[in-house]
C-alpha cells in the first residue's frame, strides 16, 4: 500500500470513530459507569428498579414503538422470522456441542441461556439507538419483542423438559405480551390517543433505556468478575459466533440495509441479566451464569465497536 493509501485508511478510521463509535460508545459507557458507581455507593434496592422497567417502562417502550412504527409489515415479519432462524441455530449449535463435550445438564442448560439470549433490550435498544437512530431503533425493538418471546415464552420449558403449558402461563402474566397486543391494535386500527395519552406513553417509553443502562451497572458492580474456560467458551459464543450466524441468516432471507444491521448488531449483545432469572427458577448453573453475564458485558465493549464497524461495509 502507498503512502497515500496508507493515510487515506488512517483518514477514513479516524473519521469512522469520531463520527459512529465514540458517539454509539460513550453514552451507552457513560450512563452504565453511573450505575455502576450508584451499585457502590448508595443503598439501592435493584429488585425495585428492575420491576419498574419489566413491568411499567419496558412495556410502554415496546407498544409505543409498534403505535408509531413506520416499517412495513414485511420488514417486521423478516426480522422476527431472522430472530427466530437464528435462535434455532444457535440452539442447535449449543445441542451439537454439548454432545460432542459430554457437557453435564446443568452446564448444557447454562450455555445456552447464556449464548440463546442477548441483552437486546438493556445493552441493545441505547447501542443502536446511538449508533444507527431512530430507524434502527424501531428494528431494534421488533428484534427485542421477537428475543423476548422466545425468552420467556420456549425458554423455561427448554431449561424445565416440561412442556410449554407453564411456559405460556409464565408469559401471559407479565405485560410484555399485551403491551404487543395493545401497540398492535392501534397501530393497525389506526386509532389516535386522546389527550396526549400518547405522549404520556412516549415519555414513560423513552425512561425505559436509560434505567436500564443503570440497572445493569449496578449489576455489574455487585457481581465477581472472573474468567475460567467456561466463561471464556461462553463469551466467544455469545458476542462473535451468535453475530456470524445472524449475518448468514440475514443473507439467507436477503435482508439489507438497517434490517441487516440490526439484525447482526442485536445478536452481538452480551448475555442478558433475565437470563440469571430464569436459570435461577427453571435450571442451570446459576453462578456460572452471572459470571458469565459479567465477562461477556465488559468484553462487548471490545466487540461490539469492532462488529459496528464491519456491519458499515455491508
Amino acid at each position: 500500500m502507498t503512502g497515500n493509501g496508507i493515510e487515506h485508511l488512517f483518514v477514513v478510521l479516524i473519521t469512522f470513530i469520531m463520527a459512529v463509535l465514540l458517539p454509539a460508545v460513550l453514552p451507552v459507557a457513560l450512563i452504565i459507569i453511573i450505575g455502576f458507581i450508584a451499585g457502590k455507593t448508595l443503598n439501592i434496592e435493584l429488585k425495585t428498579l428492575s420491576q419498574l422497567s419489566v413491568y411499567i417502562l419496558s412495556p410502554a417502550l415496546i407498544s409505543d414503538s409498534l403505535y408509531r412504527t413506520n416499517l412495513s409489515p414485511q420488514s417486521i415479519l423478516d426480522l422476527l422470522l431472522g430472530v427466530a432462524i437464528t435462535s434455532l441455530l444457535i440452539f442447535l449449535l449449543i445441542w451439537l456441542l454439548s454432545c460432542c463435550f459430554n457437557l453435564s445438564s446443568f452446564n448444557y442448560k447454562s450455555l445456552l441461556a447464556t449464548t440463546l439470549h442477548p441483552n437486546n433490550g438493556n445493552m441493545g435498544l441505547p447501542f443502536v439507538d446511538f449508533a444507527l437512530g431512530a430507524e434502527g431503533l424501531e428494528r431494534a425493538i421488533i428484534y427485542m419483542i421477537g428475543s423476548a418471546i422466545i425468552l420467556f415464552g420456549f425458554a423455561p420449558a427448554i431449561l424445565t423438559g416440561r412442556g410449554l403449558g407453564k411456559s405460556l402461563s409464565l408469559t401471559l402474566k407479565l405485560p410484555l405480551m399485551w403491551a404487543i397486543l395493545a401497540g398492535l391494535t392501534l397501530r393497525l386500527l389506526n386509532i389516535e390517543l386522546p389527550f396526549n395519552l400518547g405522549e404520556a406513553i412516549h415519555m414513560l417509553g423513552r425512561a425505559a433505556i436509560p434505567l436500564a443502562l443503570i440497572i445493569l451497572g449496578i449489576q455489574l458492580s455487585i457481581t465477581r468478575f472472573t474468567i475460567s474456560k467456561y466463561e471464556l467458551s461462553a463469551t466467544i459464543l455469545r458476542l462473535l459466533i451468535a453475530p456470524i450466524i445472524a449475518l448468514f441468516v440475514g443473507n439467507f432471507l436477503k435482508l439489507e440495509g438497517l434490517d441487516l444491521k440490526v439484525l447482526i448488531l442485536q445478536s452481538a449483545m452480551p448475555t442478558a441479566v433475565n437470563t440469571l432469572v430464569l436459570v435461577s427458577q427453571f435450571g442451570g448453573d446459576a453462578p456460572r451464569v452471572a459470571r458469565t453475564i459479567v465477562v461477556t458485558t465488559v468484553t462487548s465493549f471490545i466487540t461490539l465497536p469492532l462488529i459496528l464497524w464491519l456491519t458499515t461495509y455491508l
